[in-house]
């Protein structure tokens, strides 16, 4: 059957608090719908006589569990920086983005077996009753993917893929339902749901590069250092720029540091300009947060050449 789970800026504009509302929304939406569908599986599955079903409703139980802790993530990422965390707790949302990704991959694997096991020996379903589910399952996940349709975050991403799989997942088993309405094919089953499995555990790669490169300190995805650098040394009065960090922390919220030399006739007004200037090109590359060091020619900075 179905290969089944679930699933900045700095900017405090109105429009980007709203966003971030919709998306804790659309998750704790989610672990709703997820929970009580799961009890609808078993019921189904029974009365089907779906082997395929159970099992899923049973793996959904578990996403209900891993849905719940990404909204919590998702929440408490929202908080403020404190003594504990001088950066605030963005990047928890990306424990809810590894927790759904090991669900997801766990779930995908269980489905593969199930799948072959299916093809190995074939069992004859209630079709009609697989039809009647699978609508009611591309309702309940498709609205639920609506509600997370503008998520940005890791963790929301992580959260769309599980309905997108399970979108897909009942999307199959409404297309085999209905030839074996007319035709007894019991394979086809167990052969879309490999091809959905299949696919999903190349979006969990994705999901999973993408997370590991948040946590590791990665330069962000479309941030150019060598453009930045290029654009910072056509500012008046900048020499040279060296030990340029970048980061994010959580795959929307980037942060930088630099290391900017200047000729020793700038005053202190000629310096605070410059930093202005290089704060304002960082955001034109999408860097939120920048700490900028200003140093004179003659200066011998540790981290000039062979920095960390």
């Amino acid at each position: 059957m179905i290969g089944h789970s679930h699933n900045h800026r700095n900017g405090h504009s109105h429009g980007e608090k709203h966003e971030h509302v919709h998306g804790v929304s659309g998750i704790g939406i989610a672990f709703f719908l997820n929970l009580v569908f799961s009890f609808i599986e078993v019921v189904g599955g029974y009365l089907t006589n779906s082997v395929a079903i159970l099992s899923d409703a049973l793996h959904d139980l578990g996403d209900s569990f891993s849905l719940a802790l990404a909204w919590y993530f998702q929440k408490l990422s929202k908080k403020k920086r404190d003594s504990k965390y001088s950066y605030g707790y963005r990047r928890f949302s990306l424990l809810g983005a590894l927790v759904n990704s090991a669900v997801l991959l766990t779930g995908s694997v269980f489905v593969i077996i199930e799948s072959v096991n299916r093809l190995i020996s074939p069992e004859d379903t209630d079709a009609k009753g697989m039809f009647l589910l699978a609508v009611f399952g591309i309702v309940i996940n498709g609205i639920a993917m609506l509600k997370l349709k503008k998520g940005h975050s890791l963790n929301e991403r992580t959260v769309s893929l599980h309905l997108m799989e399970d979108v897909l997942g009942w999307a199959a088993v409404l297309v085999a339902s209905l030839v074996m309405i007319f035709v007894k094919i019991p394979v086809l089953d167990p052969v879309l749901s490999l091809g959905i499995a299949c696919y999903i555990l190349f979006n969990i790669y994705n999901n999973l590069r993408d997370t590991l490169r948040v946590i590791l300190q990665g330069v962000p995805e479309n941030i150019d250092a060598e453009e930045i650098e290029k654009a910072l040394l056509k500012i008046d009065g900048i020499e040279s720029v060296h030990d340029l960090h970048l980061w994010t922390m959580d795959g929307e919220f980037n942060i930088s540091s630099i290391h900017t030399v200047v000729g020793a006739d700038r005053d202190s007004s000629g310096i605070t300009e410059i930093k202005k200037q290089v704060k304002q090109i960082m955001k034109q590359f999408n860097i939120q947060h920048s700490t900028v060091e200003i140093e004179q020619r003659e200066e011998n900075c540790e981290y000039s050449e062979n920095c960390c």
